[in-house]
């Protein structure tokens, strides 16, 4: 069977060689070898584009910012890529618990999703979550491979992301067949678990865009990133070289993620090299390993070369009850527990298998289907007939697991290099994060009240926010900063920076959301400030209960430091002068949004009273 796959594959690419770069994918020579699209002779077939959003390299890397941009969070702490990272073979390696259906923790329907962002309102005011309180929620399931995504007519591990893209705004078809990727990438910016406050809509996500500076939270920007923002390009800049025009909408941030996600091929796997004729591509315990794979009757649907064939089936991991999978999208009660067959290329970068993340190693995922002494049970209900055909004997399991261990990985994916290649995210910077430091005064039942921060304080981050949890229900609240570390678990304020009511009722039950956006000239890059809340509670010694201290480092974006003088230092060289005038002006006269200096989405009157208020104002 091995000698036949092996001739199979051999004689499909021996078919393409004769093709021409630019002729297998439709692109011109130099695009298609920026996009990371299989050259002719790969086991990969061409990637299918569809005909209303083909590949083009100003859309690539636009989509490219947009994919690790953590701006598209309402939090700004969280990025596509933040659940989707190549070195896991495109999959989430932070392994979050949620509670599963029973919405108890650590039981058998547990699953290991992603953490999202802390549950807040419309206001973008902390929430407390049914589940996770007042930490980051998690998903119900595993984040899925980006990684050759590009093949799979339907995406999500239901299928709900159909072939249709359906333009979110307008309601109208904007591809008519082919536009998984679109119709996959318009759910999460909105999610009020994944990335967004309640109540977030398109328009306020373009808004956002408008006024931040690109992957501006980002450091160690890939080449292709970095000459892109060559000059000091904003988002408005990068619309219109991908578009056309300045116009940021729900579609064109689809079809420019989705363009980025169809470069994202891993075709170049000891697997492909083997099949390409080298036969030390792969060691012979992995070719021993191939042939269990195939002898297992692995490949009915972990079929060469995609090592999936697309369909969504019931393996009998969990009762179907707890997840009904397909049947939430078909509606159909022979849909049950069906999930789609993920591809095993890059598998053994994973740290987590499954949909619910159940399987933290191969061995483990490998015992499961040859129903191994130990292993986790199948489930009948409405299971695959195709599992009962599964046999891994036990002395070719060592030998499979080599092969998808090493055989499948593409090296690219692993070393995240071209077309791999990522910035570093906020969220891996821990030196810029805030820190929590123990101490606090115990209010009422005994309750030392909390403090939150998620938000990234980074100077310029308007959505920069601290909460407060556990404090008595209905008191009054008021937040200090210190320039010195705390003594004794308690800062001395150098300023109240507010006062608000901590909603709620009872012992530990008030809560509230003090909103600090960090303009320029309030701190400084560099600067450590903490904070503490000081809450009036008759039950507290001294009639204060104090909230842990938290540590805040302050920092500047990858853009640089916001200018001293506001928007109206429409240059940025931290002056005002008449040159930022002039240049407001002829972006106002040419009507480009970068003069919608009130970011309603218009360019008007009112943007040019606002920007006229602001400059006379000065620095």
């Amino acid at each position: 069977m091995g000698i036949f796959w092996g001739s199979l594959v051999r004689s499909q690419a021996a078919s393409r060689s004769g093709r021409t770069l630019g002729l297998v994918t439709g692109l011109p020579v130099a695009v298609a070898l920026s996009t990371g699209v299989p050259a002719a002779g790969a086991a990969l077939p061409p990637v299918p584009q569809p005909v209303e959003n083909q590949i083009t390299e100003p859309k690539r890397v636009l989509g490219k910012m947009l994919f690790w941009d953590e701006q598209m969070s309402t939090a700004n702490v969280v990025s596509c890529g933040s659940c989707h990272v190549p070195a896991a073979g495109g999959t989430d390696p932070r392994l979050a618990r949620h509670p599963g259906s029973d919405n108890v923790l650590n039981t058998p329907d547990d699953v290991l999703g992603s953490p999202g962002v802390i549950h807040a309102d419309a206001n973008d005011n902390f929430l407390r979550d049914a589940l996770f309180a007042l930490r980051p929620q998690v998903t119900s399931r595993a984040a899925p491979t980006m990684i050759n995504a590009a093949y799979a007519p339907k995406l999500f591990w239901d299928g709900r992301a159909d072939s249709v893209f359906v333009d979110p705004q307008t309601g109208l078809t904007a591809v008519a067949t082919g536009g998984a990727l679109e119709s996959q990438s318009v759910n999460p910016p909105l999610s009020s678990v994944e990335m967004a406050h309640e109540g977030v809509d398109w328009a306020q996500v373009s808004d956002k865009l408008r006024r931040v500076h690109p992957l501006d939270l980002a450091t160690n920007l890939p080449p292709d990133v970095g000459a892109a923002l060559a000059g000091g390009k904003s988002y408005p800049d990068l619309f219109r070289d991908a578009f056309g025009d300045e116009q940021i909408t729900a579609k064109r941030i689809a079809f420019a993620i989705a363009t980025y996600e169809r470069t994202l091929i891993a075709d170049n796997t000891p697997w492909d090299r083997f099949v390409a004729g080298d036969n030390t591509a792969l060691t012979q315990q992995q070719q021993r390993g191939l042939g269990a794979f195939q002898a297992s009757n692995c490949t009915v649907c972990h079929t060469p070369p995609f090592f999936t064939n697309q369909t969504f089936r019931n393996i009998g991991l969990r009762p179907p009850a707890e997840d009904p999978g397909l049947r939430n999208v078909t509606n159909n009660a022979n849909d049950r527990g069906k999930f789609k067959v993920p591809s095993l290329r890059n598998v053994g970068l994973q740290r987590s298998f499954m949909h619910n993340g159940e399987f933290q190693t191969l061995s483990d995922l490998i015992a499961f289907y040859a129903k191994a002494p130990g292993a986790a049970p199948q489930f009948p209900d409405n299971q695959d007939p195709v599992m009962q055909t599964v046999r891994v004997p036990p002395q070719a399991a060592p030998d499979l697991q080599a092969f998808l261990q090493t055989g499948l990985t593409d090296a690219r994916v692993a070393n995240q290099t071209t077309p791999f290649d990522h910035p570093t995210l906020f969220t891996n910077r821990p030196g810029d994060q805030a820190t929590i430091i123990n101490g606090g005064v115990a209010g009422s039942g005994g309750i030392v009240p909390r403090i939150i921060v998620q938000a990234p304080p980074m100077i310029g981050n308007k959505e920069f926010r601290l909460g407060l949890d556990g404090a008595l229900g209905n008191s009054i609240a008021r937040l200090g900063i210190s320039l010195n570390p705390p003594v004794g678990g308690r800062i001395t304020p150098t300023q109240i920076l507010g006062e608000v009511l901590a909603v709620g009722a009872g012992n530990g039950q008030g809560l509230a959301t003090f909103h600090w956006p960090l303009a320029p000239g309030l701190v400084a890059p560099g600067q450590v400030l903490f904070a503490q809340w000081f809450v009036t509670d008759p039950g507290a010694a001294g009639g204060e209960a104090l909230s842990a201290v938290a540590r805040l480092p302050f920092f500047c974006g990858s853009s640089g430091c916001p200018s001293l003088c506001g928007p109206a230092d429409f240059d940025g060289d931290g002056f005002l002068t008449g040159a930022d005038f002039d240049g407001f002006t002829d972006a106002f006269e040419a009507g480009t949004l970068t003069a919608d200096f009130n970011t309603d989405g218009f360019v008007n009157g009112d943007d040019f009273d606002s920007y006229l208020a602001a400059f006379e104002q000065g620095c």
